[in-house]
């Protein structure tokens, strides 16, 4: 079975180079999520729950990493589709237990403004978008 180490590793190559809104490492994002889940399970899936959204990390990547069914299940099911109705999504992510959890935790920090130097108008209309999910 894969490990934390390893799902840190495969996240922190998948978003290298990347940004947040802030100009900070994105890596960070899912590392915050993942400091506050309650098990190894959802804290290897807040780690890996960008990647196969935002690199060329894929589903199957995963599986041959020895990463259990129910860790790719929660990282397919928070992996939003191209095209995707945000409302869609998250009637989707409300059907895997683990993954609930972890959206819950990528909300807490997209809405948490004090990560941003200054706040704009997006800013505030994002964090409504949330709150109203």
């Amino acid at each position: 079975m894969a490990t934390l180490e390893r799902a840190i590793e495969i996240a922190a190559r998948a978003h290298r180079g990347q940004q947040d809104k802030n100009g900070a490492p994105y890596i960070l994002h899912p590392l915050r999520i993942m400091t506050r889940m309650p098990t190894l399970e959802t804290m290897i899936i807040a780690v890996l729950h960008d990647v196969v959204e935002d690199s060329d990390v894929t589903l199957n990547d995963l599986r041959m990493e020895g990463f259990s069914d129910a860790i790719v299940a929660g990282v397919d099911c928070l992996t939003r589709r191209s095209r995707e109705d945000y409302a869609d999504y998250i009637e989707r992510v409300k059907q895997n237990p683990l993954a609930v959890q972890v959206k819950l935790g990528d909300l807490e920090d997209n809405m948490n403004l004090q990560r941003l130097d200054r706040l704009k108008e997006a800013d505030f209309k994002r964090v409504m978008k949330y709150h109203h999910t």
